[in-house]
């Protein structure tokens, strides 16, 4: 069906709507009070704007009032988002950011990494807790296979977001990555810890390697760094695998899986 054949008060609501979002490129219906209209133009983008200021305080900070609120603006105007859900309104925000967003002179150059940083404490605070299998929580790290809790994410940015403030904005990304851990405990906090490459290449054969004995795994990466002393990286390992299991990032070994 056409636009033209939709009933009236359909095209009233959609010309409502689009008013709302961008009052600037679209008129208002006809026959309301601008004053009425107005009430609406500031109650549904202070929302919005509202709780992109509470998810990403942060990136708020460092942007003044204008070039904030601009931003904001665009993206009620121009985004569609596919939920009707206000907790999925800051994954909505990175997709326009990443995909819609014409760069501005005024953009911070770390701002899609930031906000991206900002996004996963919320994302990890609401994540299924689905633990899985049993686990022997107190076994030798070493000896069988260390798992993972699912409520650890890697992750990796150009530049160090962790450590981005109003006295602190670097103008260009760092010569090496910057390996984060982002995990929720069982006490269902929310917690960060930078990873070195030597960590990070742990954590990542933990996913992919599941069913290998921490020791295996910790060998691996001797034999990665061409290291003179290999049970010296699998003693520094060992208290890696030690400190992630005290912060609940490993759950633990698999009590029935063989060693390898």
């Amino acid at each position: 069906m056409s636009a033209m054949a939709e009933p009236a008060f359909i095209q009233q609501q959609y010309a409502f709507a689009a008013h709302i979002r961008d009052p600037r490129h679209n008129a208002a219906p006809a026959g309301i009070e601008d004053r009425r209209m107005g009430i609406y133009r500031e109650l549904f983008f202070n929302n919005v704007e509202g709780f992109l200021a509470s998810s990403f305080p942060v990136l708020r900070k460092l942007m003044d009032d204008h070039s904030w609120h601009a931003l904001a603006r665009d993206f009620f105007a121009g985004h569609r988002c596919h939920s009707p859900l206000f907790l999925d309104i800051p994954r909505e925000f990175l997709d326009y950011l990443d995909e819609e967003r014409d760069e501005q002179g005024t953009d911070l150059p770390f701002m899609r990494e930031l906000a991206h940083y900002e996004w996963v404490e919320l994302a990890l605070s609401v994540a299924e807790n689905d633990q899985g299998a049993p686990v022997a929580v107190e076994g030798d790290l070493l000896a069988g296979p260390p798992l993972l809790s699912p409520l650890a994410w890697p992750l990796a940015y150009q530049y160090p977001v962790h450590r981005i403030s109003p006295d602190f904005q670097p103008r260009e990304p760092d010569p090496q990555p910057t390996y984060l851990l982002v995990y929720r405990d069982t006490r269902d906090e929310v917690g960060f810890i930078e990873l070195n490459p030597v960590s990070a290449r742990l954590f990542s054969l933990l996913q992919e390697q599941p069913g290998h004995s921490g020791r295996a795994q910790l060998q691996q990466i001797a034999a990665e760094l061409r290291h003179p002393d290999p049970e010296l990286v699998i003693q520094s390992g060992h208290a890696i695998l030690d400190e992630w299991r005290r912060l609940d990032i490993v759950r633990g070994i698999s009590p029935n899986s063989p060693e390898k």
